[in-house]
């Protein structure tokens, strides 16, 4: 055995493995030097655990790392998404309050579009016929009212167990205030039904509103037959490698839940490939020394854009998810199946490097939502695709090195990626390849600016005033472009975009959400009250950290309260001392009429509050990345490599730049656009105008040359230099 193995087996490596729509990206961080290593293979749509056992068996054998050197995996995947939107959830039953069996199918009275008289509500996930109501009844205050049937409840057990279900939800009215009877259930259908998975609503979110709260039962039941198999499938091939002790999954709420607990409530894996890029952005601009960022992740199929304020991104309670829904802030409510679980607040559209582009019949050039995904994927690709997309678009204007594609590991093909777009766009528009080529590219970059426009403009924030944080293989490709459409003149591009998910799922803690509805008049408020079930609740999540061996003194807690006027339908969020004195209520209700203030322009101070909903974080860090600083650089012109004609704006004349290795490039080191830096798992386009700086942490800072240059995001306190 050769030196290198030997200093391999010493060393201990921390894995990330986000499974996205073309590739599956895997990032290994040694703990001790804070190197990062890449890898990227194809996704396998049919099975994707197969691509992550895939990308992390390759990058094992890519570096001389053996499986026993693993100390942590940590896994994002699309599964419960995909599920839900293809339709192929668990067979389930509901057992609800007796009279209320229709609550799936009523759903919400509002239409997404008011004037749609052809809109149809989403199929309910569990068909009437599984839905069954027994006699119970609880108060909203707490107060039983009708007995809770157990011989009723036997025969609505045996007739689902009867009719083949695979598990069971059960969402009583009012049971987010006393779960009496909802415990009760749980065990008498346990009796009846066996080993048959049985989920309560008081345990997935003791939450007000009968419809999410149902729903979002109910698509915990669908999912757990088909995720906690998945989960179970990839813990195995994980043990037969001797790969980690323990699995770990990405929330949709920016933090990480052991395997045994996501086997118990997958719905909370959602959304969580596009919150753990949220959360890499935010690790990799706090270590150049910035707070305040928009963060835009372009993938394979989508982009996603989140804004994160002092080093946190925004989060919202619900969602919907379905074939037509987006679970984002701009999305019409009606889409999907709502869900009332924490998520990172984002806005998503389809935009990404696969992403369609056609002509419509009415002569209009269109980019997405429609994808080639990764099979067979862009036309260049060479694998049959044959539609015209964004990748195509980039690599005829010369921005994509077809001979370094994945670092060389794939070949792309010019040719048929021209051979695209001249079917699909240019010969119906009559413009040359090129035109159409940078026709494509300029509606991709107004559609993402648009999306960043409304998470920020349209929300009060100016986005010149923070920096932006593109990630994704196509993120900085077209980075740039949309900074200077928003005014924003700062670029942070991270050390690795294309796999900035994979390396967010590493940058974040064990998170875990409570919430308990209180909803009480502020004048039945009482802080003793309040505190009690607080401490009740952290009570509980700190079983739940400990039995994931998070050290007391690891675990922290953030207590969040949710208040509105009386009569109001929305709420709006305030956090919550640790400790609540006498007059604690008080000085929550004078928080609330002051975030009202700033919220909607005004606040009616002599207007009762209503107390709604108690929430409760708790945190167990985990050990995160140590980035390592990067060498001095010698300038940056040791980094060229060659030269090639790119086009920018004009189709007629491309432009020659300058090639950047971003693996030669050290800290210090400055250059001007136009220029191209190319790397692994992206390719940065620098347009002219534009400077590029390398900070210690191994980022590219570039000043845009937009006019309003940005600089109020940037904590003061720091700087590039002592960020480490």
């Amino acid at each position: 055995m050769d030196g290198s193995r030997d200093l391999a087996q010493q060393r201990k490596f921390r894995v990330g493995v986000d499974v996205g729509g073309t590739f599956t990206d895997v990032v290994l961080v040694d703990e001790q030097s804070g190197e990062i290593l890449v890898s990227k293979v194809h996704t396998v749509p049919e099975d994707p655990s197969q691509g992550c056992i895939a990308g992390i068996d390759k990058a094992l054998a890519d570096y001389g790392i053996m499986p026993t050197d693993v100390a942590f995996v940590v896994h994002g995947t699309t599964i419960a998404t995909n599920t839900i939107i293809e339709g192929k959830g668990a067979k389930s039953g509901l057992i609800t309050s007796d009279g209320f069996r229709d609550v799936l199918e009523i759903a919400y009275q509002t239409r997404p579009n008011l004037y749609d008289v052809f809109y149809d509500k989403p199929r309910p996930l569990v068909a009437r016929s599984r839905c069954l109501g027994v006699p119970e009844r609880i108060g909203p205050d707490g107060a039983v009212l009708v007995p809770l049937d157990e011989e009723a409840l036997r025969r609505a057990a045996r007739r689902l167990v009867a009719a083949g279900v695979e598990s069971i939800a059960v969402a009583f009215l009012h049971s987010y205030r006393d779960p009496m009877h909802e415990r009760l259930a749980g065990r008498i259908l346990q009796e009846e039904c066996g080993r048959l998975p049985i989920v309560l609503s008081s345990d997935v979110c003791p939450e007000y509103r009968e419809y999410p709260r149902t729903s979002t039962t109910v698509l915990n039941a669908v999912l757990l037959p088909r995720v906690t198999p998945y989960i179970e499938r990839l813990e195995q091939r994980l043990r037969e490698r001797k790969v980690a002790p323990e699995l770990h999954l990405m929330t949709s709420a920016g933090g990480l839940m052991s395997a045994d607990v996501a086997k118990r409530h997958p719905v909370h894996l959602v959304e969580s490939g596009p919150a753990a890029g949220v959360i890499g952005a935010a690790f990799v601009a706090e270590r150049s020394g910035f707070g305040n960022l928009l963060a835009l992740d372009i993938g394979g199929t989508t982009a996603k854009a989140a804004v994160v304020h002092a080093g946190r991104p925004q989060i919202t309670e619900q969602f919907e998810v379905g074939a037509a829904a987006i679970a984002t802030v701009t999305s019409p409510k009606g889409l999907g199946y709502p869900v009332l679980t924490p998520v990172i607040s984002l806005v998503e559209i389809g935009s990404g490097g696969g992403s369609i582009a056609q002509v419509d019949p009415g002569g209009a050039l269109s980019v997405g939502p429609q994808s080639a995904g990764a099979d067979p994927g862009p036309a260049c690709y060479g694998r049959g695709g044959a539609l015209a997309t964004i990748t195509d678009a980039n690599l005829v204007l010369g921005r994509i090195n077809p001979d370094y594609f994945l670092g060389g590991e794939v070949r792309l093909d010019r040719g048929l990626a021209e051979e695209a777009i001249r079917r699909a766009v240019a010969e119906p528009l009559g413009i040359g390849v090129v035109e159409a080529a940078l026709s494509i590219v300029a509606i991709a970059d107004a559609r993402m600016t648009s999306a960043l426009y409304f998470i920020s403009v349209e929300q009060g924030i100016d986005p010149r005033d923070y920096v932006f944080v593109p990630s994704g293989g196509a993120g900085p490709l077209h980075a740039l472009s949309i900074a200077r459409a928003l005014g924003v003149g700062r670029v942070l591009v991270p050390p690795t975009p294309g796999l900035n998910s994979a390396l967010g799922m590493l940058a974040s803690d064990l998170k875990h959400d409570m919430v308990r509805t209180y909803m009480k008049h502020q004048r039945a408020a009482d802080a003793g009250e309040i505190s009690a079930i607080y401490g009740e609740m952290e009570e509980a999540i700190g079983r739940m950290l400990a039995a994931e061996h998070v050290a007391p003194a690891d675990r922290s807690f953030l207590r969040e309260i949710e208040m509105c006027y009386v009569g109001q339908s929305f709420h709006l969020k305030l956090p919550v001392p640790s400790e609540l004195d006498g007059d604690g209520v008080g000085r929550l209700i004078a928080a609330f009429h002051e975030r009202h203030a700033e919220a909607y322009g005004f606040a009616s101070r002599t207007e009762p509050v209503r107390l709604v909903n108690l929430r409760l974080s708790g945190i167990g860090k985990v050990r995160r990345p140590v980035m390592r600083k990067l060498p001095d650089g010698e300038g940056g012109r040791q980094a060229i490599k060659g030269y090639r004609p790119v086009h920018f704006d004009d189709p007629r004349q491309p432009v020659p730049v300058p090639l950047y290795d971003r693996r030669l490039l050290g800290t210090g080191d400055r250059f001007d656009g136009p220029a191209i830096v190319e790397q692994m798992d992206t390719t940065i386009v620098i347009p002219a105008g534009a400077s590029v700086l390398v900070t210690e942490a191994g980022s590219l800072l570039v000043a845009t040359g937009a006019e309003n240059d940005a600089n109020t995001g940037r904590n003061p306190e720091r700087s590039d230099n002592d960020a480490q």
